[in-house]
């Protein structure tokens, strides 16, 4: 949690403890879960590891073999949604697992947004809610992110 930790930084105690207790949350529900392989992917199907740290704290592990993937996310900082959309399906491979199974994600989380704390903490509660549908519902589904079906 460390560089949440200088999110916080400068934060009021009640904001502090209000965001504390969403991460907690998502931390206590995800306990009693299983860890997700994700393949995090930019437009050319590059590996992606900007999300690795809220990645693991919404349940979730890096899988560097995208045939062993659970889900793939599709993140590159600048593309919108309208962008992911009109790229992917373009580069999605038929034979990966994620593809099959219909859990293909397209997220954009960062256009026009500074890093902050509040946003840190919301992107981990989204990917929470992409990783384990059902388990949590947040409201930024179409918003920030969408399942994509290929």
């Amino acid at each position: 949690m460390s560089f949440l930790n200088d999110l916080f930084i400068g934060l009021d105690a009640a904001k502090q403890e209000e965001l504390q207790e969403r991460l907690d949350l998502v931390e206590h529900k995800i306990k009693f879960m299983d860890k997700m392989p994700v393949s995090c992917l930019d437009t050319a199907n590059n590996p992606s590891y900007l999300l690795t740290e809220e990645m693991a704290l919404a349940g979730g592990m890096v899988e560097t073999d995208v045939l062993n993937a659970v889900f793939i996310i599709y993140y590159q900082p600048g593309k919108t949604l309208t962008d992911l959309m009109r790229e992917v399906p373009a580069v999605l491979n038929t034979e990966w697992q994620a593809v099959q199974h219909n859990r293909i994600i397209l997220l954009n989380d960062d256009v026009n947004r500074e890093r902050t704390a509040e946003h840190a903490v919301s992107l981990i509660e989204d990917i929470a809610e992409m990783l384990h549908p059902g388990s949590f519902i947040f409201g930024h589904e179409g918003d920030k992110w969408i399942r994509f079906g290929a």
